[in-house]
């Protein structure tokens, strides 16, 4: 340990930095492709397993929640036992649930699955980005940050594409079996090239703090599922919405108090890191709950097979791929600041989200309709905001604070991003029910499956797929208006950070100025 310290601050760069890199983003990936491959079997599921639309919601949330609540846990445990041993001890969890997963028989059990493998991805999640910090130094850091970054948004966009070419030859099962050959892969790569390292002072976990914010988290996002399919007065949503948010603010309170919290309220108090928590949750919440809706609009709503689906999800993945390797994000950021990068590319992002929704319908098709160009939008925003988001926040949290850091960074996005499929997969739900014609029973209302096979002829068939693609319009409105309200938010934040920083720096000036004299 003490070595691999020694080597990291010597001014000698570690030869092998940049093959780290590569490893460790090809974790990094395999846990970003899952929060969004699983989207396109949606149709698959729902046939083979019978699953409802809050069966598939919990599918992606199971993963999204379980893996959101043990962030700060596993970014604590890898500072304290090491970033290596954490890095093989989640590739191998991630593996054991994809198996579990491709051969479930029953929603119940991919869903425990899901749940299993988001234990790995946490461990995953936190330890890149702090491997990352302890093997660059600060010259390199931040091109290495962004190249992550951009592995990131490409885990985001190219799910789509890779579940698309799967299901098109083999059962859905195979969008899981295929994480097994990278975890695998990645395990010997980590045990050859990446070096131990953690810190000699860490402290133990906050196991407490862990339980309490997984089942805050479980509990207000079930509620939001469960509402518009039980009614948001019924007891089962108001109690565990109750329970939820008791469990959030005993977090809050719990960790205010203990001598060695999981979350450091202080953080809170950085206007900087402020900022790019509050950009960062609103930027997730707009876009896994947008891409979530966008699967199904390509397959449900425009009538395309999976295969079909993710190759017209391609410009968006290929644009995020191309801006980072030309490193526009890298050359705007010193022109436009973090905070004016992050604001341009959340309104690119909530363009393209809005120019789907309102031009992306069923007549007008994909290439004239819109959807195109509001893909292309996405990956241009997309490209730009998340490197700069992950930046702003680890930038704000002490380096020697690595794992929680990441922890902090991999929670916002896991969490905003459960909540945005939670949220606009409820406004689906009930502008959905809503328009529903009267023929159709109100039992038939939890999915699109359920409503056509309730519809005895073509023209209530042709209402029903109307009721959703207005249900999937007007979820994606909100999330472009999440995404943009994001990017102002963050962006005044940070801006106000700055200048405060600029106006400390100058009192700090005159004063050490007249030191000698006195």
């Amino acid at each position: 340990m003490q070595d691999t310290q020694t080597t990291v601050a010597a001014p000698h760069r570690n030869p092998q930095r940049w093959v780290i890199l590569g490893v460790i983003c090809l974790a990094q990936l395999v846990v970003l492709l899952d929060n969004t491959i699983l989207n396109l079997a949606i149709p698959s599921l729902t046939d083979d397993l019978g699953a409802s639309t809050a069966d598939i919601q919990w599918m992606i949330n199971a993963y999204a929640l379980v893996q959101s609540g043990l962030l700060l846990t596993a970014g604590s445990l890898s500072d304290r036992y090491g970033r290596k041993k954490a890095l093989m001890t989640g590739l191998v969890l991630f593996g054991l649930g994809s198996l579990a997963a491709a051969f479930s028989q029953t929603s119940g059990q991919v869903i425990a699955a899901r749940a299993g493998m988001g234990i790995g991805g946490a461990l995953l999640m936190t330890t890149t980005l702090a491997v990352i910090m302890q093997v660059f130094d600060n010259e390199e850091r931040p091109k290495a940050i962004g190249l992550w970054g951009a592995v990131s948004s490409l885990g985001f966009a190219g799910g789509p594409l890779l579940g698309g070419a799967l299901l098109a030859h083999f059962w859905w099962g195979s969008i899981f079996l295929i994480n097994i050959p990278v975890a695998l892969l990645g395990s010997l790569a980590v045990a050859k090239l990446v070096p131990e390292s953690k810190n000699p002072q860490g402290k133990r976990p906050d196991l407490l703090g862990a339980v309490l914010s997984t089942v805050g988290m479980v509990g207000v996002v079930y509620a939001i599922i469960s509402g518009p399919e039980h009614g948001w007065t019924s007891g089962i949503v108001l109690g565990t919405g109750a329970v939820g948010i008791i469990a959030l603010a005993g977090f809050v309170r719990w960790e205010l108090h203990i001598p060695v919290p999981m979350l450091d309220m202080s953080f809170f108090r950085n206007r900087r890191f402020n900022g790019a928590v509050a950009g960062g949750l609103l930027v997730a919440f707009g876009m896994a709950g947008s891409l979530f809706l966008l699967t199904q609009h390509l397959q449900l709503v425009l009538g395309y097979k999976p295969l079909d689906a993710g190759l017209r999800t391609a410009p968006l993945a290929l644009t995020i791929v191309a801006l980072n390797l030309a490193g526009v994000g890298a050359k705007l950021m010193p022109k436009l600041g973090t905070a004016g990068t992050i604001a341009a590319g959340m309104t690119l992002l909530a363009g393209g989200l809005s120019a789907v929704a309102v031009l992306g319908d069923k007549d007008s098709g994909y290439g004239y309709g819109g959807m195109l160009v509001g893909l292309l939008l996405m990956g241009c925003g997309i490209a730009l905001a998340m490197p700069a988001m992950a930046n702003a926040i680890m930038g704000s949290i002490p380096p020697e604070k690595a794992g929680v850091g990441a922890g902090v960074q991999g929670t916002v996005t896991e969490f905003g991003g459960g909540l945005g499929v939670a949220v606009l997969g409820a406004v689906l739900n009930s502008r959905f029910a809503a328009l529903l014609p009267g023929a159709i029973g109100a039992g038939a209302a939890g999915s699109l499956h359920e409503a056509l096979g309730a519809a005895h002829t073509p023209e209530l068939r042709e209402q029903v797929q109307d009721a959703f693609a207005s249900g999937v319009s007007a979820s994606q409105l909100i999330g472009a208006g999440a995404v943009f309200v994001g990017g102002l938010l963050a962006a005044l934040l940070l801006h106000r950070a700055n200048a405060a920083e600029k106006a400390a720096q100058q009192a700090q000036g005159p004063a050490e100025a007249e030191a000698p004299a006195a």
